[in-house]
């Protein structure tokens, strides 16, 4: 299979040749994976038993994808990823904000899921060969997983799509043998010595949904795109595009964050998840654990590496993908080491999650309005001249930016962040919402409210205008 040269430039119609079926498959197939099974382990981190573990996940997820799934109705129009077609609204320059977004949301969850996948494995492998559970073998993990999954990111789209439909039938097969393993010590209560983490239950409920429930699908903001620029929208309907997203997306995460919250539980996982999950395992579910950290986690990070390398490209057009790949492999690697050996695990996947939520809400809402307000019609040559390093066009503005959608951007990030809550950080909005993380809500209400009275009276830009090299 040769690797992929398209980095972030339109796909050309003769080579959009996925279906809706593909894009069920891959969002499916690379969610089975330990970095989106971690995030079921949070509410009973924070406190929570079964019940309100599970509702929380359930009214998050499903409330997100409501939100993030008609984003991948934009690439199938322009044949781009969705930060180049954010031009359309910030800018050919300022779809950076875009990319910036998205580099740091993929980056993270690259690194989380290297992170879970290496301890897993490591722990697997000490209680089966007796090798030692020490920084150096969780290393040697990370560096394992991290080295095949650039094999997958930088080949590209192909090969990451046969990965996934192999990975949607082998891990759906390894969590429910996992359900088996793990029922024998199930319990409804959450596991011992973990009070609420925000002293009272509402909070604590809210702060799960979020964190655990919604910002799984807010992380495909910028990613959707990916997939959907090689759908023909010639041949396939937006509806059925749209329809295929929200299923692939929400079976994509809830099943595995389900199977995240059985197993925290079976194993009383308060404080850690790897840890527990590898102690409470029988002896014969050991090899499909180890098999699943492994398949799973070059799955999943593959697709969030090859995601991060075309946001770079899009940041440094003179860079080529594969370039860009294997720079954005690096970074997430380094952050991997700094995460296991310096961080604390909840703390930082709940403050990594609840900061990019909050600044990636807005520009997701600012792209979503110019979409409905453009009726889904854009100037896919224009949105390149970036990447051409040309100047003009009609998605030019004020040099290359559009302080419109850029301030509006500002302003819902900044209101984000000051209703965030997070174990390291808590915004000075909470004395108004009573402690309950609202910042998604207010994130996106105040970024689109003020985009659309800035642009209340401009006439969405549908008109071509010439482009000067």
């Amino acid at each position: 299979m040769p690797i992929e040269q398209r980095g972030v430039d339109t796909i050309p119609e003769e080579e959009r040749t996925s279906g809706p079926r593909d894009l069920v498959a891959i969002l499916l197939g690379s969610n089975l994976c330990l970095g989106v099974i971690v995030f079921g382990w949070l509410p009973p981190s924070f406190g929570l038993g079964l019940w309100p573990s599970v509702t929380a996940i359930l009214a998050g997820t499903l409330a997100g994808v409501a939100f993030t799934a008609p984003l991948a109705l934009v690439s199938l129009r322009t044949g781009t990823n969705l930060s180049t077609s954010s031009g359309a609204q910030f800018g050919v320059r300022g779809r950076l904000v875009g990319s910036v977004v998205g580099l740091l949301l993929s980056l993270g969850y690259t690194a989380l899921t290297l992170w879970i996948g290496g301890d897993v494995m490591a722990g697997v492998l000490s209680r089966l060969t007796g090798l030692p559970d020490s920084g150096a073998v969780r290393a040697l993990m990370y560096g394992g997983l991290a080295a095949c999954t650039v094999v997958g990111a930088v080949f590209g789209y192909r090969l990451l799509l046969r990965l996934s439909k192999v990975l949607a039938v082998v891990m759906v097969l390894l969590l429910a043998v996992g359900v088996v393993a793990y029922a024998g010590d199930f319990t409804t209560a959450a596991p011992p010595d973990t009070p609420y983490l925000l002293d009272s239950f509402w909070p604590t409920w809210a702060l799960a949904a979020v964190a655990a429930g919604l910002s799984g699908p807010v992380a495909f903001i910028t990613l959707l795109g990916d997939y959907t620029r090689y759908i023909s929208p010639r041949r396939h309907r937006p509806r059925a595009v749209l329809w295929a997203t929200g299923l692939g997306l929400g079976a994509g995460l809830l099943v595995p964050q389900l199977f995240g919250t059985f197993t925290a539980l079976a194993a009383r996982a308060g404080t850690d998840y790897a840890g527990p999950l590898v102690a409470a395992s029988p002896g014969w579910y050991l090899l499909p654990l180890l098999v699943a950290a492994a398949a799973g986690s070059v799955g999943n990070a593959g697709l969030m590496l090859y995601s991060m390398g075309l946001d770079l490209d899009a940041i440094v057009p003179r860079a080529t993908r594969t370039t860009a790949t294997l720079v954005a492999a690096a970074v997430a690697t380094a952050f991997v080491f700094l995460g296991s050996f310096g961080w604390n695990a909840q703390s930082a996947m709940t403050s990594f999650v609840l900061l990019l939520t909050a600044v990636g809400t807005p520009w997701a809402v600012v792209t979503l309005i110019g979409y409905a307000r453009s009726g889904g019609v854009y100037d896919a040559d224009a949105l390149q001249v970036f990447n051409r390093r040309a100047r003009g066009g009609v998605y030019w503005y004020s040099a290359g930016w559009n302080a419109r959608a850029t301030a509006s951007w500002v302003v819902g990030a900044l209101v984000g962040l000051a209703a965030v809550s997070t174990p390291l950080y808590e915004g000075p909005l909470l004395a108004l919402t009573g402690g309950v993380d609202a910042s998604f809500v207010l994130s996106g209400l105040a970024g689109g409210l003020v985009y659309t009275a800035l642009t209340f009276r401009t006439a969405p830009v549908r008109a071509v205008a010439p482009v000067t090299e």
